[in-house]
């Protein structure tokens, strides 16, 4: 069989500095794709595969529309190693196990394997990448990528701050490439049919959606430096953030520290932010505040584990509220995602609650499903309108790549990713300088009132991994 799109640069090939591409391909690079026919293969390098990554690669490799070229990751003990089991347990039993050798297996042939993910994008014979790395590395890959001419699946969030956020939706337009972000429910049958039951009127107005994240997620001590393990890039895993000696706690629970990541409303909420913002079809808040903190003892993380959120919209408020020291609140699981099942709505962990005129609508990201709920009749609950969910990650692939062959734009493109993290963005500014009641601006995507605010929508950069002003 052929393979998909051979990227045709001008000149040579790419000479790679880092944060941009020398030479006069640059420009050229977006405006070469072709759509490609049904029976083409489309060639993939994953970058990052200790966990969610290389339960996609996995995935990914079974299909006969797709070849996965590369493995990439900063630590090259992991691809003869197996995934740990909470990331297995959605891999085709046969090739579960050692990372490489599950490709090969799929594939009759293994996938080569780098440390730096820059030698996946200088290689034209792969069209897209996938990026499932801590969230600090998301953009730069991203942007990279799109420089390069690849398409872009990248892993929730979008970013680590909202100018990255821009700087992506740029790239991606610059230089024409689909860029899909891996909020899942934004290709759920049952989400889409939510949303169509909500655009018909069923559910009268909404002016109330009330989204929850609520879990266990205990604090942790903090781990002595010490030096890396064998194989792993600190420097690099470290890239734009700064400069730290190795630490076995950042890089095991980089979500908790402002560095890395933004806390659980970002790592985990984002998933149910995006949701009730897809179904309100909202995109920018008037005004955002939050409150919180971190109530569950001493230990090393910077982020909360209680918040509560609102954003106020045209007609419309919207509420986020997270709590990580209940272990009653739980996420549905794989018998609920799969089945025909929903989960009991009030320890629901992760939920969505749309308050209409004329009903009550529950739902939930990734599998959970949708019910309305009327006014009781004799104490008892009335369910109006219902829907079953399935577990939506195959779906949301398919998207993917029928837009790298169609060139529409997919589900959740990286605007509207970059839109639902931003609202997260902007409530961890809140939060952050204690609570202050912060104006936005949408055009700029910044404040109106606080200076303060609006640097924290920025990270400084270290060098040499730096994004350019002009991406």
């Amino acid at each position: 069989m052929g393979e998909l799109t051979r990227r045709s640069f001008l000149g040579q090939n790419l000479q790679w500095g880092v944060g941009t591409i020398a030479g006069g391909a640059l420009a050229s690079a977006g405006r070469t794709c072709r759509a490609a026919s049904a029976n083409d293969k489309i060639v993939l390098g994953i970058i990052g595969v200790r966990g969610r990554g290389y339960a996609l690669a996995m995935n990914l490799a079974i299909r006969p529309d797709c070849r996965i070229a590369y493995l990439g990751d900063v630590d090259t003990s992991l691809f003869d190693e197996p995934a740990p089991p909470g990331y297995a347990e959605r891999v085709d039993p046969s090739l579960r196990g050692p990372r490489v050798a599950g490709i090969a297996k799929a594939h009759g042939k293994a996938p080569k394997t780098v440390q730096d993910f820059r030698r996946i994008l200088d290689d034209r014979s792969v069209d897209a990448v996938v990026i499932a790395t801590p969230d600090h590395w998301h953009a730069p890959a991203t942007i990279w990528a799109c420089q390069a001419g690849k398409d872009v699946y990248v892993e929730k969030p979008a970013s680590h701050s909202a100018w990255e956020g821009r700087k992506m939706v740029e790239a991606a337009r610059k230089y024409k490439r689909i860029v899909q972000l891996g909020t899942q429910s934004r290709s759920a049958p049952y989400i889409l049919a939510a949303k169509r039951y909500i655009a018909e009127g069923k559910l009268g107005r909404i002016h109330l959606c009330r989204v929850h994240t609520m879990h266990p997620w205990p604090n942790f001590p903090l781990a002595a430096d010490s030096d890396p393990p064998a194989g792993l890039d600190w420097d690099m895993w470290n890239g734009p953030a700064p400069a730290h000696r190795y630490n076995a706690t950042f890089r095991n629970n980089w979500h908790r520290f402002w560095r890395y990541s933004g806390g659980d409303i970002i790592n985990n909420g984002v998933h149910s932010v995006d949701l009730g913002r897809y179904l309100c079809g909202v995109e920018y808040p008037r005004s955002v505040h939050a409150s919180g903190g971190r109530f569950d003892g001493p230990g090393a993380s910077e982020t909360p584990d209680t918040m509560v959120v609102t954003w106020d919209f045209d007609g419309l408020v919207m509420t986020f509220e997270m709590t990580l020291y209940a272990p009653y609140m739980i996420k549905a699981d794989r018998v609920v995602r799969d089945g025909d099942l929903f989960p009991y709505w009030p320890q629901n962990g992760d939920r969505v609650e749309l308050y209409g005129e004329r009903g009550l609508m529950y739902t939930g990201p990734v599998g959970s499903g949708w019910q309305v709920y009327e006014r009781q009749k004799n104490r008892q609950p009335v369910v109006t309108a219902q829907m079953f969910g399935r577990y939506p990650d195959t779906a949301h692939q398919d998207n993917f790549l029928r837009s790298i062959r169609t060139r529409e734009l997919p589900n959740a493109d990286i605007r509207e990713g970059h839109l639902s993290t931003l609202l997260c963005q902007l409530a961890n500014a809140s939060y952050r300088l204690g609570g202050a009641n912060l104006l936005v601006a949408p055009r700029t995507e910044s404040f109106t009132n606080s200076t303060e605010a609006n640097r924290l929508l920025r990270r400084e950069y270290r060098k040499p991994w730096v994004i350019d002003e002009r991406v």
